[in-house]
Order: C-alpha cells, then structure tokens, then sequence
C-alpha cells in the first residue's frame, strides 16, 4: 500500500509504502510523480519504507522502467527506513545516484524531521 504523506508539497512529494504494491497502486503513485514534474521539471521525495515493503513483480518493473526514463528529473530520495540492509543499499547506490545528479540519503525513522529538512533544502 502506497500512502501519500500530508507533507507533500509542490515539488517535494512523500509517501508511505507498507505491504506489496500493486500495480495499480504503482500506476498512480506514477501518476503523482508525473504531474508533479509537469508542475515543477524536477522533483524530491521522501519515501518512509515499513519492514514489509514489496513489490509485485509487474509493478516492480514498472517502476524501474520510471526511474529509467525519468532519471533526469529527480532531485533528491530520502529513503526513511530503520532497515540496515536498506541503509546498507542506499549507501552503495547513493555515488551512482549521484553521477546522474540525484541526492540519494538514508535517514533512520527517528529522524524523520531531519529526512524533511534535506529533502526539502
């Protein structure tokens, strides 16, 4: 389940994601992600991971696919996560992230305010 965070705003757009997402959820959070950078040309997210947090494979792939094509118009991920296999992955991904010019952080959920601040700066 994919949950959009009251946070949100303008270019800088949070969500919650907890059990396996669908396709159809994966279609509109897409969706959301579109608009906002019809909006704004780039945009930032926060994105609050729960420890249960899948992907079917067909949404899994369609969300690679956006990344792919929309690379250019991310700006900065904050993955909030008390998970320290993600923390890990993020760390090996972040130098990558940012040759293609995207700010890519790990924040532990009790630093969710801080995760705000950066996403937000």
């Amino acid at each position: 389940m994919i949950t959009e965070l009251p946070e949100s705003e303008g270019s800088v757009l949070g969500f919650e994601i907890t059990g396996k997402v669908t396709l159809e959820e994966e279609k509109e959070w897409i969706g959301k992600f579109n608009d906002a950078i019809e909006k704004h040309g780039n945009v930032s997210a926060l994105i609050i991971l729960g420890d249960e947090a899948s992907w079917s494979v067909k949404a899994g792939i369609e969300d690679l696919k956006w990344v792919v094509t929309y690379m250019k118009s991310l700006y900065k991920i904050a993955l909030v996560s008390d998970s320290k296999v993600l923390e890990w992955l993020v760390s090996m991904d972040s130098p990558f992230a940012k040759m293609v010019g995207i700010g890519e952080k790990h924040f532990e959920l009790s630093e969710i305010d801080d995760a705000w601040l950066w996403v937000k700066d």
